[in-house]
């Protein structure tokens, strides 16, 4: 069985790896899908967060990094896949992340989201939270790969 596993991986997170890694021992391929969201500012470019999840997913045989815009639905069709991926850390994650697979299933009820709950150890990471750490000069070696990490310090320091 192939998924996808999409998101805006700005930028992308250990606890996005732990995702990634999970689904690529439990499926034959993951393909992990970068959102171009226009009205979003992210820290990365599409291509930017694509080079780093590919750099950091190397490893893994299985998985293919892509972009796409629009909805992701069409997306999913585009690439034949009936199951999209998404990552919960808590309640408030489930509460959006199932108004989002409802509106994708009336869109195309060919479409399943199957819903993976995050280790422990990163239900309070997000790329967000990642981004404020690093800009206020915090320590975030361990909640992202060091690609990641001088990726983002390189950012900040406009180099």
């Amino acid at each position: 069985m192939v998924v996808v596993y999409p998101g805006s991986f700005d930028p992308v997170t250990n606890g996005h790896l732990d995702i990634i890694e999970r689904c690529s021992k439990k499926f034959e391929k993951v393909i992990v899908a970068v959102l171009n969201n226009p009205s979003k500012k992210p820290m990365f470019t599409v291509e930017e967060r694509v080079e780093l999840l590919r750099a950091v997913t190397k490893g893994y045989e299985n998985v293919e990094v892509d972009s796409f815009s629009g909805l992701l639905v069409e997306y999913v069709k585009k690439k034949n896949v009936s199951f999209i991926i998404k990552g919960l850390r808590a309640v408030s994650d489930f509460e959006y992340e199932m108004q989002m697979a409802m509106m994708n299933r009336a869109l195309d009820n060919s479409v399943e989201t199957l819903f993976l709950m995050t280790n422990s150890k990163y239900s309070f990471l997000s790329s967000s939270l990642v981004k404020e750490v690093a800009k206020l000069n915090g320590d975030i070696s361990d909640i992202v790969p060091k690609e990641v990490e001088r990726a983002i310090l390189n950012k900040i320091k406009g180099v």
